[in-house]
């Protein structure tokens, strides 16, 4: 939808997935949209290096959120809520629904 604003329709992928997750790491999007994991994390670094996104280290994977610090980021997250009202209601539910309850104790984060 606003691929042509973004330059890449992994790139919208990516910013709506973290604006309705608050957080998101390379290999589970990559998983999850069914992408390579290479173009990915050059969106995720791309991204990073303009100052749109941060990411802080959890063990060995790099989690991406936006910047707070960003100054568009209400204009941003304004324009994906946007994007996010005109999105179908199964691509939204596939792709974009949140995680609402927390993890089971003593269950493994990682497969």
């Amino acid at each position: 939808m606003i691929e042509s604003l973004l330059g890449s329709k992994t790139k919208e992928k990516i910013l709506l997935y973290i604006y309705t997750n608050k957080e998101g790491y390379a290999r589970e999007i990559s998983n999850l949209f069914e992408y390579t994991l290479d173009p990915v994390q050059k969106q995720l670094n791309k991204l990073e290096e303009n100052g749109v996104l941060i990411s802080r280290r959890r063990g060995r994977t790099n989690i991406f959120s936006i910047n707070p610090r960003f100054p568009f980021k209400k204009e941003l997250e304004a324009l994906l809520e946007k994007v996010l009202y005109f999105t179908s209601k199964t691509e939204k539910e596939k792709y974009y629904n949140p995680r609402l309850r927390p993890r089971r104790r003593g269950k493994p984060l990682w497969k």
